[in-house]
């Protein structure tokens, strides 16, 4: 697993990301290149601008916290075509350029603030993770997407 959290890992993913044009097309899946970059950038708002998407709450925060947690915070890559949650649905077009530099952006603030900073720190479904499970569910997302486009 790429450790977003170094330089090494930074650098990794940026030359993956400027690899892409806005007419990348996808190996599977029905999200175009700036639908793909939009719906990465939702794990980052969560993180960064958190009243963008309400927290969930009871039953949804129970099951998120039971049932997604374990398959997202560990190091098996997810499945093509897997299902995605509602909040992270992109239905419209986005310009590409402005999603590909907030991407680029979020990822360098990330690296910046280091693993220290999200060790512990409350993710906004899955409570606190470590500094390990914020990079899987980070990395494995991004790496998950990049892949998809054929990057």
């Amino acid at each position: 697993m790429t450790n977003i959290f170094t330089a090494e890992g930074l650098a990794s993913f940026s030359d993956r990301i400027h690899k892409l044009t806005a007419d990348t097309k996808p190996l599977w899946g029905k999200m175009t290149v700036d639908q793909m970059l939009a719906h990465v950038n939702v794990a980052y708002e969560m993180v960064y601008e958190p009243e963008k998407h309400p927290k969930p709450k009871g039953l949804m925060k129970w099951l998120l916290r039971k049932f997604v947690k374990p398959n997202v915070v560990n190091e098996v890559p997810y499945k093509r075509n897997s299902r995605t949650a509602p909040v992270f649905l992109i239905k419209d077009r986005k310009d590409f350029e402005t999603e590909k530099n907030r991407l680029l952006d979020y990822l360098n603030k990330t690296q910046q603030l280091g693993a220290s900073h999200f060790d512990g720190k409350n993710s906004h479904s899955f409570g606190p993770l470590t500094f390990t499970e914020w990079n899987n569910l980070f990395s494995k997302h991004l790496d998950h997407h990049l892949t998809q486009f054929g990057v």
